[in-house]
């Protein structure tokens, strides 16, 4: 049984509390807040909710730390610190500082003796392992990544600090057409607007500029300027009924030739009703190949192109094997 602390429990902690009930040989044995404890309830019966005070010490006894927090500030702080005395996994998803959290999380783990899976998920995560798969197969071709249709936290929370915005989603939406061209072989050039458009449902104050509203969002830099965008104003009651969920997914598409003249596109493609609960069901995957690692004398930083797909799988090799080769 490997016992499994998860350390922050929104959206991404709930994900991986639901996952490790679905995989019979994990066990969830805490849950470590930077609240207090006493004001938190948790879906899981018979469980400890602790302080991070708790964790900080060292001596917890759990088999591997699922360090549920943001890339932005949380993750480069607090999975270096943990990996100094836990195995740890976490979900970091800054694509450009990948190698610096890495080195950081490498170094400290080394020292302690123990593994650290860094930006574990589905981009990157799954989604990486996709590309690199495809390219190594056909190293004369290029990869593509589509996102959504789907639900961008991030960008939701950037409308909703506009004045006037009570409560706003936004859906990442690929464009068919970027679609079919990559589908058909022919490794088209695409800009940034011709990939995605974004879709925005908005709950404005009552007597609020929604013009106003509209043009903040649709010229918002680094957001949406760079994107077709199209805004919806909505009511309170119809948000909650048709846009209180957390769906995401995408396609990463390879398009390569293997001699003059023959090509092959391979796709990879996911459709989640919940992206939080999708990516906790991969944390606890590589939290399983976590423990596994270190047991046999592993320690450092790994990503997800380390580890071998039969570390993640409760089956053992020989069911391995028989079912699924």
């Amino acid at each position: 049984m490997i016992k499994i602390g998860i350390l922050g429990y929104g959206n991404l902690g709930r994900g991986v509390e639901a996952a490790i009930k679905k995989n019979s040989d994990t066990q969830l044995v805490a849950v470590y807040t930077r609240r207090d404890p006493a004001t938190l309830k948790i879906n899981t019966e018979g469980v400890a909710v602790k302080s991070t005070a708790d964790l900080d010490t060292g001596k917890e006894d759990i088999d591997v730390l699922i360090i549920c927090g943001g890339s932005a500030t949380d993750l480069p702080e607090m999975t270096p610190k943990y990996a100094a005395m836990y195995n740890v996994i976490d979900s970091f998803d800054t694509h450009a500082k990948v190698p610096v959290h890495f080195a950081n999380v490498d170094k400290a783990s080394k020292a302690a003796g123990k593994i650290g899976i860094i930006s574990c998920g589905w981009d990157p995560g799954m989604f990486s392992i996709s590309r690199v798969y495809a390219h190594s197969v056909l190293p004369d071709g290029k990869d593509y990544t589509f996102w959504g249709k789907g639900v961008s936290q991030g960008h939701s929370d950037a409308v909703r600090r506009i004045e006037g915005v009570i409560d706003a989603r936004q859906y990442t939406v690929p464009v068919p057409a970027a679609l079919d061209a990559v589908r058909s072989g022919s490794n088209p050039e695409l800009t940034t607007r011709e990939k995605h458009t974004r879709e925005c449902f908005v709950v404005a104050e009552e007597g609020a500029d929604l013009a106003r509203i509209e043009n903040e969002i649709k010229t918002m830099p680094n957001y949406f300027s760079d994107y077709d965008t199209t805004v919806h104003f909505i009511s309170m009651d119809e948000m909650k009924a048709n846009h209180s969920g957390l769906p995401h997914g995408g396609s990463v598409i390879y398009s390569g030739t293997s001699s003059d003249g023959v090509k092959h596109v391979i796709e990879y493609s996911l459709k989640l009703d919940s992206n939080p609960e999708f990516t906790g069901s991969v944390l606890v995957a590589y939290a399983r190949a976590a423990a596994r690692l270190n047991s046999e004398g592993c320690m450092g930083a790994k990503t997800v192109f380390d580890i071998a797909p039969a570390y993640l799988s409760a089956q053992s090799g020989e069911e391995l094997r028989a079912h699924l080769l």
